[in-house]
């Protein structure tokens, strides 16, 4: 079965790239992420969005308001706001696991 993902911010770190390594579909959204940005996306029938830029954890209720199913996963060094840990399903700071891993364990 193939993993529907979405990578929010820069990718410095490779995960999407790490994603598709593991035969993920892996579709981008950089700069500022808007709902509308996150529906033309697909993160209505995503399994995963993965979050690079905590500046924008304000998406994080925002993809969980569009879809249950989707797994949230921020891959940034940044800590986590507070107010969106209850939403997380995921939060790995890249120094600590690489890219890799990270995809092996979430497409598995």
């Amino acid at each position: 079965m193939s993993t529907d993902a979405i990578v929010a911010g820069p990718d410095e770190d490779e995960i999407g790239a790490a994603l598709e390594a593991e035969g993920a579909s892996v579709a981008r959204l950089t700069g500022v992420v808007s709902r509308p940005a996150l529906e033309e996306a697909g993160i209505v029938d995503a399994d995963l969005y993965v979050l690079t830029d905590i500046g924008q954890a304000t998406t994080i209720p925002i993809v969980c308001d569009l879809s249950e199913d989707v797994r949230t996963v921020v891959y940034a060094r940044d800590t986590v706001p507070e107010f969106v840990k209850g939403q997380l399903d995921l939060a790995i700071d890249p120094q600590l696991m690489t890219a890799a891993i990270v995809a092996d364990e979430l497409t598995s």
